[in-house]
């Protein structure tokens, strides 16, 4: 049965029905009502079904997709707070060896400076020894040059 022939019937149970006076109602026969809405129901055609079917399923589909891009989202989001976490341990750990470096270097300074120094005092302690052993090597051979200088008594 042709449903848009049923609605019809339908439309006209609603305008031959029964007026009642001083209002805007209708007096129906319930049972050619029912019987009506049961034929529409029989009538829906198979692709009207099929095509509640797939809005459901649409709905169920759009309703998961929704689901899975949210998680994809807060997947996303917790990489990303992962990632600017990784950056400042980074950074960080870039500073603290910075900081490293420039003690070393630091260290390096005082370290060369303090051999530099022991160097020049053990030079100069080395110098006024070789003076002083110079000046005993002059005097030896002064005392030498003296002797043979001098006539032997024998």
């Amino acid at each position: 049965m042709d449903i848009q022939f049923l609605v019809e019937r339908l439309e006209a149970l609603v305008v031959n029905g029964s007026k009642i006076p001083l209002t805007g109602q209708v007096r129906l026969d319930q049972a050619a009502v029912l019987d009506l809405i049961d034929q529409l129901r029989v009538a829906i055609p198979e692709e009207v079904k099929q095509a509640r079917r797939i809005n459901q399923e649409s709905d169920r589909v759009l309703s998961k997709a929704r689901e899975e891009a949210e998680q994809i989202i807060g997947a996303a989001q917790e990489q990303a707070a992962l990632l600017l976490q990784d950056q400042s341990i980074l950074r960080e750990a870039e500073t603290r060896s910075q900081d490293v470096l420039d003690r070393a270097q630091v260290k390096a300074e005082e370290t060369m400076h303090g051999a530099d120094q022991y160097a020049a005092d053990v030079l100069v302690r080395l110098e006024s020894d070789l003076v002083k052993t110079l000046s005993v090597i002059k005097k030896s051979l002064e005392v030498l040059e003296e002797r043979r200088a001098a006539p032997t008594e024998g």
